[in-house]
């Protein structure tokens, strides 16, 4: 069997050790295996040819048969360039080089037959093709060229010369050592009962598909594997996990939960905080451990169900702990629970970096008695020196901030893994949650808590600053607060860093009655604690921030978030900041402030936001228009594969079918030992090796 991943790829003729280093710097590819795997981002039709009366100047590239009627020289210096006048008898174009016209002079000969290919532009009145590949009609066989296939490549690939007509080139040259079929990578069973085409087949029509049909049915095939392996692996990870961990098992709620429910509740539970309950208490009391992703809005009330998770815990015998990403953070959830406790016999405690000495010795002495009930910390938790008595719930806030390596830490805390609560304000559609979390139950709160009203949100031009700053006055003289924020982008981050300090000085001039603070992230760590609890403590009306301010922190008194150049930001990251305000029972607003020139899919996000409070339809629309790339935080939270075919949005519906198609191979085969399967586990221990550790997603 011809073995493609042991081929390097500098012994392929045309490439050599020097484009070899290249490849690999540039795209990772090093042997003959992962150069298949580098797949066209289009193609172009190669079999048609256009009449020259047919084409204008905003078509993509397109190929015309003709003559060179005669040739004329434009321009003097850096400016001069060759004109030839082509013609097929509909009309004429000019064909335009800028380089190498010594050589083109004598090349093409005027009334000769030429296939021209290339892509039109419109320039006073006609059309150019600039650069344009050119053919003897006699000598080029169109039929056989079909759809062309495009690469994309990068500035330092084109100065190697490996453009996408040479990574073609090299293509061809694997495709035709291919003698005899790849080893294929899917069951018979699943290829028959799908309908898909060989591997072989596949790899080669993805390539160079000789028409439409042939490629759709390949780019089927290569993305039914890529995404089915993604769920077998995420599938097979969570059965072996629910085989190998049993689950502490709280077989009552007792006595603490029930006081916090009759005397602590500060309001009635919404029906979505209950069902969530539920699950969770289905899940603690069934005798397998634990994974839930808990997500709900800013504000839906995912703090008081952690909360009352916990209390579980503590009925039966056992500590929990909830950790958060910052310290403010940390701080806040500490102060906020230790205010819905009040009264009750339960002992919360405090543990982040800044804690020392005497203070922090007492408190891990006190988790090892199993005096201290609940801890709440930022990754000081993780530390080895912190140990419990008997951990049992784990409760981590902002999952995406967390790596996988990080929680794993937790779960060495106890002899066997406690349960895992993860909460995140960043609604995850669907799919992507299938892919990030698919060995995570998911539990949603869709609405608000009583009393909550929707956020005003307003899209408004920048030259409207009066009438805006009138509404901000309105606001602070009933006694609100308001939040001001700028763009910080690394590209830019001189200039918004410039912006942030003149808006501020700008904002300090415009209300002079008013105390103003300012937060960014590139300040010290105290100083920023410091002008942020002026604004918590209510002595400063105005905070001007970058985005540090998007996660967590609580201050229900402030009811106006300004966005200033709003087109810069993130569908996820507008509906995070405007989440800051609306926490308190008044009408609040969120002002979306941007120049006239906007692009299109900008307008787009700015009318989404106006016309929704509703998390998960920002995040699906968030998705359609970004890529899942991009998706806030999903960098980080371990999409550990890499999708070279398949779009987790696109590809949404193909995602779920082949997850069932894997959940009936898990179900029929849990162990991994039938023949017939043999094939299936071989390639995802492959794929295992090559990858990252996929066993670590989640």
């Amino acid at each position: 069997m011809f073995d493609l991943a042991t081929r390097d790829i500098k012994y392929l003729s045309g490439v050599g050790p020097q484009r070899a280093s290249v490849l690999n710097k540039e795209l990772g590819i090093y042997s003959l295996h992962d150069l298949l795997y580098y797949f066209p981002y289009k193609y172009v039709d190669r079999s048609r040819i256009y009449s020259i009366r047919e084409i204008d100047g905003t078509m993509p590239y397109i190929q015309l048969k003709g003559e060179i009627l005669g040739f004329e020289t434009a321009g003097e210096g850096r400016q001069r360039r060759l004109i030839a006048h082509f013609s097929d008898g509909t009309g004429i174009v000019d064909l335009v080089w800028f380089q190498g016209i010594k050589y083109l002079v004598g090349k093409y000969k005027v009334h000769q037959e030429y296939i021209v290919f290339g892509k039109p532009t419109a320039f006073n009145g006609r059309i150019n093709i600039a650069h344009p590949d050119i053919d003897l009609a006699s000598e080029l066989k169109l039929s056989s060229m079909g759809m062309q296939p495009y690469y994309s490549t990068t500035d330092k690939m084109k100065r190697s010369s490996l453009n996408s007509h040479a990574i073609e080139k090299m293509m061809s040259t694997v495709i035709q050592q291919l003698s005899e079929p790849l080893s294929e990578t899917l069951s018979a069973a699943i290829l028959n009962e799908h309908h898909l085409m060989p591997l072989t087949e596949a790899l080669t029509h993805i390539h160079f598909p000789v028409n439409s049909d042939l490629l759709r049915k390949a780019q089927y095939r290569l993305k039914f594997e890529e995404l089915f392996y993604v769920q077998l692996n995420i599938l097979r990870y969570a059965k072996d996990r629910q085989r190998k961990y049993r689950g502490y098992i709280f077989e009552k709620v007792g006595e603490i939960f029930n006081t916090f429910y009759s005397r602590n509740l500060p309001f009635e539970l919404t029906n979505a905080q209950k069902r969530v309950l539920k699950e969770i208490r289905r899940d603690v009391g069934s005798g397998k451990q634990m994974n839930r992703l808990l997500q709900g809005d800013v504000g839906s009330g995912k703090t008081l169900v952690a909360l009352m998770s916990m209390l579980m815990a503590l009925d039966n015998g056992f500590q929990a702990c909830m950790m958060a990403p910052t310290e403010i953070l940390a701080n806040q959830h500490y102060e906020t629970i230790r205010e819905l406790l009040y009264g009750m016999d339960v002992r919360v405690e405090l543990l982040t970096g800044s804690i020392k000495g005497k203070r922090r010795e007492a408190i891990l002495a006190g988790l090892l008695t199993g005096d201290i009930h609940i801890l709440i910390g930022t990754h000081a938790v993780i530390e080895d020196t912190v140990n419990f008595a008997s951990l049992g719930l784990v409760v981590i806030d902002e999952q995406h901030r967390f790596g996988v390596a990080q929680r794993a830490r937790l779960w060495t805390k106890n002899v066997q893994p406690p349960h895992v609560l993860v909460m995140t304000a960043t609604p995850i559609p669907r799919t992507l949650a299938m892919t990030l979390y698919g060995d995570l139950d998911v539990s949603v709160i869709d609405e608000l808590p009583p009393g909550r009203k929707p956020i005003a949100t307003i899209h408004q031009f920048d030259n409207r600053r009066e009438s805006l700053y009138r509404s901000v006055r309105k606001q602070i003289s009933e006694g609100r607060q308001v939040y001001i924020v700028y763009p910080l982008i690394k590209e830019s981050e001189k200039i918004d860093l410039k912006n942030l300090e003149e808006g501020y000085l700008h904002v300090c001039e415009e209300f002079p009655e008013c105390k103003v603070c300012k937060v960014h992230g590139k300040m010290k760590p105290a100083e920023k604690d410091a002008q942020m609890q002026q604004f918590v403590a209510g002595e400063a009306q105005i905070m001007v921030a970058t985005t540090v301010i998007e996660v967590g922190v609580n201050v229900p008194n402030a009811s106006v978030m300004i966005i200033e150049n709003a087109e810069r930001f993130g569908l996820s990251q507008l509906h995070q900041l405007r989440g800051r305000v609306g926490r308190g029972a008044d009408q609040s607003y969120c002002i979306l402030v941007t120049g006239y020139k906007l692009a299109e899919d900008t307008r787009k996000r700015l009318e989404i936001m106006v016309r929704t409070n509703d998390g998960f339809e920002i995040a699906e629309a968030d998705l359609k228009l970004r890529g899942p790339g991009d998706l806030e935080g999903t960098q980080q939270s371990g999409i550990a594969f890499d999708l070279k075919i398949a779009d987790v949005v696109r590809d949404g519906q193909l995602l779920q079918y082949v997850r069932e198609v894997a959940q009936k191979v898990i179900d029929v085969d849990p162990n991994g030992i039938l023949p017939e399967n043999e094939i299936l586990w071989r390639q995802l221990k492959a794929l295992r090796k090559t990858n990252v550790n996929w066993a670590a997603i989640s």
